[in-house]
């Protein structure tokens, strides 16, 4: 990966705490032209430093109050990728990894309420082939929700 300077950790740093922020004000903020910030932004959305840029809608607003952690046990370590396949066409199913530790793969799933997440798990998840335990994990509330910090 081609190093990242002082003045791209700048823009990002600036840019992860606002997206919508115009590359005017970066510029300002930075010193430097609007046209430098165009070009630095761009190369690194094309380096994969910025892998993504949008508008985070809000579960809960979409009748989505229940956020849990399901970790998934598989029968086998190398039927991963077959059961990611699967667990790809459920909607609710936010995120997936494949872990350490006692799950096989750690799941972020959004439901409407408790009986949806029991349907989720019941009818969707454990009759994947290949699963063979799960642990559901109920978040209260989410506390913090950053970027990884960016140091000179």
């Amino acid at each position: 990966m081609e190093k990242i300077d002082k003045l791209d950790k700048q823009i990002l740093a600036i840019i992860s705490q606002n997206a919508r922020i115009p590359f005017k004000d970066v510029a300002a903020e930075c010193g430097v032209s609007r046209a430098a910030i165009h070009q630095r932004v761009q190369r690194l959305i094309d380096l994969g430093v910025i892998i993504g840029s949008g508008y985070h809608v809000n579960p809960k607003s979409l009748g989505y109050s229940t956020c849990t952690y399901i970790g998934i046990k598989l029968e086998k370590g190398s039927m991963y990728k077959e059961v990611v396949a699967q667990l790809e066409n459920i909607p609710e199913i936010v995120e997936c990894h494949f872990t350490t530790g006692p799950y096989t793969m750690l799941t972020k799933v959004y439901a409407r309420d408790n009986e949806h997440l029991m349907e989720l798990l019941n009818n969707k998840i454990q009759e994947i082939p290949g699963v063979t335990a799960t642990e559901t994990l109920i978040s209260l509330e989410q506390s913090i929700k950053k970027e990884v910090p960016i140091k000179d």
